[in-house]
């Protein structure tokens, strides 16, 4: 659970995450670019694909190879993990 935080706790992990919940299945060069053209975010390929890595290590990236090609898929169930362990209330609700 502490890579799961640590992986959200990057403001450019979270962005990378939002980009793959618009459009899954990208290449590192594709995330590159939108990362650069929607957000401005000019950061190398290299840094882009060691945040990529920490997100697969927290589950919440899934990689699939292809030829020389690598492409990412969004993945929620981590996320969903975080939901069920303190779920929320309705504020008029009261404890017992």
């Amino acid at each position: 659970m502490n890579d799961l935080y640590r992986a959200i706790a990057d403001p450019t992990r979270r962005v990378i995450l939002d980009e793959l919940v618009e459009r899954d299945g990208q290449s590192l060069f594709e995330l590159c670019g939108r990362l650069a053209m929607k957000h401005g975010i000019g950061s190398s390929r290299q840094a882009i694909s060691q945040h990529l890595e920490v997100l697969e290590s927290a589950g919440l990236v899934i990689v699939r190879r292809e030829g020389r090609y690598k492409f990412h898929w969004f993945n929620g169930e981590p996320l969903r993990a975080i939901a069920e362990r303190w779920p929320t209330k309705d504020p008029g609700e009261t404890s017992r």
